[in-house]
């Protein structure tokens, strides 16, 4: 326990902020939450989407993977997290070559697919050889084994100061695959690692997954990205939480608001100084808002020790009047979310059931070279066709999603994931067309795989109008910065960065990897070193900076 009562602001109300929040109150400090939305949770939310249907759906984050164990127990949260039975399931395209180029040669295409079966690995060799590509199942295997000893060896530093790039290499040691991931374009590793084309896109994916990048992109955006994927528990599964993404959230809200958090919700933060004011603005229906002679509209001011920013590190430039300072750009988002509540699911073509099929991750028209086709036509302007995009049925895993009407019926959800769509191909003008053209190309390509089309099968929620409407909903990188403050729709905040340093750290905050250039303001969010994902890493570790700060007694 701190002496004295420190105070600390936290900007964003999101799983982040919560988690810095429930860290901070638990050690005494006086913690007031920031959030703009009538609600927390940010992105980590579960959505009664369709009006008149009784399913919740995690609206635009879908899974778990980087939430910390220690972080569950210690701030006590009763989250569960289903491990799903199988990885993924690839079909093969219709039409499409499998001789290890995409050749586009006719025979296998349409009625095939890649299952990777988590539990029978006897069942998954079988799959590699019906899709002619026995000869990679050892080398997929082995991939992927050896990103396990990464993530074996980096997981656990994620909750821990930096630690510098030697130590982590020499952590990791030479059967990983840091040399593979860190040290080359992606590329290189994965055509090394399988020859099959269809074989390689599924490995390709975990870089590209809110990635607008190359897979020999010399940047190794595409690098970070797929580290990421594959570290998570230490294990790089990725896991459906029980009663949806808002039951993180909510787990998170109850722990900060118990140890005696402030949370005010409605209310827009329009200015944050270098010394620790804040000012913000009360909103109708906020959480001050006509109460203590508080009307709406009001604009509040208050100095803290300490300011913690969850929001996207480009927004807390603009809320400190640096936006484009020192060529600063606006970051960028790559993709499409639909959801989607379907009376059942989909017959397949082929022997594989549903229930296998959509039990993981669903792949979608994600070869490696049409992921590669994809990115050029994104980066000459176009939608891409097909559209690459991946699946999740959340109510397989975790049926209690569903009200017990919509479960009896046979009824599922299906969340969906477009890559390859950088925010560029839209703006303020376009969205609303893009955004029909864009859900029309989902369509498009899962019909492309399917033994039926999916829209017949989309349930009716009813409209504003009263009026029947497909239970169908489609995001756009510019509703995400709309509805979440997420600059360009980039669901990490911005660029990863890679979870060491090059050298010691010359300060707390750089240790933690939550410094911006001001001492008393802490990046908290998924913009922080070691952010991105549902993970309440960001929160987490802004936290314990801030504790080793009080402690010293920022001055």
């Amino acid at each position: 326990m701190l002496a004295g009562k420190p105070r600390i602001a936290i900007i964003g109300g999101g799983h982040n902020g919560l988690t810095a929040a429930a860290y901070l109150a638990r050690a005494g400090v006086a913690v007031t939450v920031l959030e703009r939305l009538p609600h927390v949770g940010g992105a980590a939310v579960s959505t009664s989407g369709f009006v008149g249907l009784d399913a919740r759906l995690s609206r635009y984050s879908y899974l778990v993977s980087l939430l910390p164990e220690q972080i569950i127990r210690d701030l006590g949260l009763d989250v569960r997290l289903a491990r799903r039975r199988y990885s993924s399931y690839t079909p093969v395209p219709a039409g499409y070559g499998h001789d290890g180029a995409g050749s586009g040669r006719s025979g296998l295409g349409g009625d095939r697919g890649l299952l990777i079966d988590a539990g029978d690995e006897a069942a998954t060799r079988a799959s590699f050889a019906a899709i002619g590509a026995a000869g990679d199942a050892d080398g997929f295997g082995h991939f992927y084994d050896r990103t396990t000893r990464l993530a074996a060896a980096l997981f656990p530093t994620l909750t821990e100061p930096l630690p510098t790039r030697d130590a982590a290499r020499a952590a990791a040691g030479a059967a990983s695959a840091w040399s593979e991931i860190v040290d080359a374009p992606i590329a290189d590793a994965i055509e090394g690692a399988v020859a099959d084309d269809l074989v390689r896109g599924v490995i390709a994916t975990d870089a590209l997954i809110g990635t607008f990048a190359a897979l020999d992109d010399p940047g190794l955006e595409q690098n970070r990205c797929l580290l990421y994927h594959v570290i998570g528990g230490g294990t790089g599964d990725w896991d459906v939480p029980i009663g949806g993404m808002g039951r993180v959230s909510g787990e998170l809200e109850a722990a900060a608001r118990a140890a005696g958090a402030t949370i005010l919700t409605g209310v827009t933060v329009t200015g944050v100084t270098p010394d620790g004011e804040v000012t913000w603005e009360e909103r109708v229906g906020g959480s001050l808002a006509g109460s203590a002679g508080v009307p709406s509209g009001t604009e509040l001011t208050a100095q803290f020790d300490l300011v913690l920013s969850a929001v996207a590190p480009h927004v807390l430039a603009g809320l400190l009047g640096e936006e484009g300072a020192g060529g600063r750009q606006r970051p960028e988002g790559a993709q499409v979310k639909v959801n989607m509540l379907l009376s059942r699911l989909p017959r397949l073509r082929g022997d594989v059931s549903p229930e296998a099929a959509f039990g993981g991750t669903f792949h979608i028209n994600e070869t490696y070279t049409q992921l590669g086709a994809a990115h050029a036509a994104a980066s000459a302007g176009r939608i891409p066709e097909p559209l690459p995009c991946e699946i999740y049925c959340h109510s397989l895993t975790d049926p209690t999603i569903l009200g017990d009407e919509l479960r009896a019926s046979g009824a599922h959800t299906l969340t969906v994931f477009g890559l390859h769509v950088p925010d560029r191909l839209l703006n303020d003008d376009t969205n609303e067309r893009m955004r029909g053209e864009l859900e029309r190309a989902v369509l498009a390509s899962l019909d492309s795989v399917l033994a039926e089309p999916i829209e017949p099968l989309l349930l009716q929620g009813t409209g504003p109008d009263g009026i029947a409407t497909p239970a169908i909903e489609t995001k756009t990188t510019l509703d995400l910065e709309a509805a979440l403050a997420m600059p360009g729709g980039n669901i990490f905040h911005g660029p990863l960065s890679w979870p060491w340093l090059e050298e010691e750290a010359t300060s707390v905050a750089e240790a933690w990897g939550v410094e911006t250039a001001h001492p008393r303001i802490l990046l908290a969010g998924a913009g922080a070193r070691r952010g991105g994902a549902v993970s309440g890493i960001g929160g987490h570790n802004a936290a314990q900076a801030a504790l080793e700060l009080l402690a010293g007694r920022v001055g």
